[in-house]
């Protein structure tokens, strides 16, 4: 898509932070007996298994169009994507509110806690740098947009749930190593417990807010709101066209369909008029390399 942000690079990224990550919390978590760290490594190795996830729609979202299928398999990111967010949701926030609940009620006191301590600090660290990339590639598709415009307009379903559940990460490994440190200070195993809680409450919020965003493209979203206004604009100056009537599109993953009905500046002759709307379709595509189908509907009717 003109304009996006390199998909696969941030989730590379993500998948080699979130393994050198859920390894050393795993080895913390053994050591410890600390439930945070034990709730954070199942989330490193959800959303490693997300980031596995997320290649392979990307993979099959790439596939021709077929008899069955003829606008292609765009649209299967989406499918993955939302089921990204679910095992964010399930496996990793509500584990994580089990976890911090079950500790709770039934506390114990942290071992070793110092490799809680380090390993959270790498964490936060690892973490960063993929963040920090990740938002490299975010920044590209948001152009002027506030971050929070851009993730409610982002068509980029797999973008969108790699940032999601990078800040996740970062801001539950922060939630991790706040409550190992306070219940180290303070010697109440039950800040722990805490920490856990709040970690799976991040996780939930974070889940809700990303399945919201990609439920809506895979119901069927327009391209994006600025780019439809670039297509409409460029429709509107093109010489061929009178008036345009109607713009609608649909955004299947990458690639996008345009469903334009418009009055012609050409009336009589019929083999004209299909040279006009060619020659539309033609420029449009140049300009637009992401639209893939283009459907004309010229009309002698002013737009009502």
């Amino acid at each position: 898509m003109a304009g996006g942000g390199d998909s696969t690079r941030a989730i590379l990224f993500a998948l080699g932070a979130n393994f050198a990550i859920a390894v050393s919390k795993g080895v913390a978590a053994y050591f410890t007996g600390s439930s945070a760290m034990l709730a954070e490594t199942v989330h490193s190795l959800a959303d490693c298994g997300n980031q596995l996830l997320l290649l392979l729609g990307m993979r099959q979202a790439k596939r021709p169009p077929s008899p069955d299928y003829p606008l292609g398999y765009g649209k299967a990111i989406y499918f993955w994507s939302f089921l990204v967010a679910v095992m964010l949701f399930t496996v990793g926030g509500m584990f994580s509110l089990y976890e911090g609940i079950h500790k709770l009620q039934h506390p114990e006191p942290l071992k070793q806690w110092w490799w809680a301590a380090g390993v959270l600090t790498f964490g936060i660290a690892a973490e960063a740098v993929s963040m920090r990339a990740c938002l490299v590639e975010v920044n590209k598709a948001r152009g002027k947009r506030s971050l929070w415009q851009w993730f409610r307009e982002s068509r980029q379903a797999e973008l969108v749930v790699i940032f999601g559940e990078d800040l996740a990460a970062l801001f539950g490994l922060v939630f991790a190593l706040a409550a190992v440190m306070t219940a180290v200070v303070t010697g109440n195993p039950i800040w722990d417990a805490v920490g856990t809680i709040a970690i799976g409450a991040l996780l939930i919020v974070v889940a809700v807010f990303v399945a919201i965003e990609v439920k809506a493209m895979l119901i069927g979203q327009s391209v994006d709101p600025a780019r439809q206004q670039q297509i409409r604009d460029f429709l509107d100056t093109r010489p061929e066209i009178a008036q345009v009537i109607s713009l609608i599109t649909l955004q299947l993953g990458n690639e996008v369909m345009v469903s334009v009905q418009a009055r012609m500046r050409e009336e009589q002759s019929v083999a004209a008029l299909t040279d006009q709307i060619n020659a539309v379709e033609r420029a449009m595509k140049q300009a637009f390399p992401e639209v893939r189908w283009s459907f004309f509907e010229p009309d002698t009717k002013a737009g009502l």
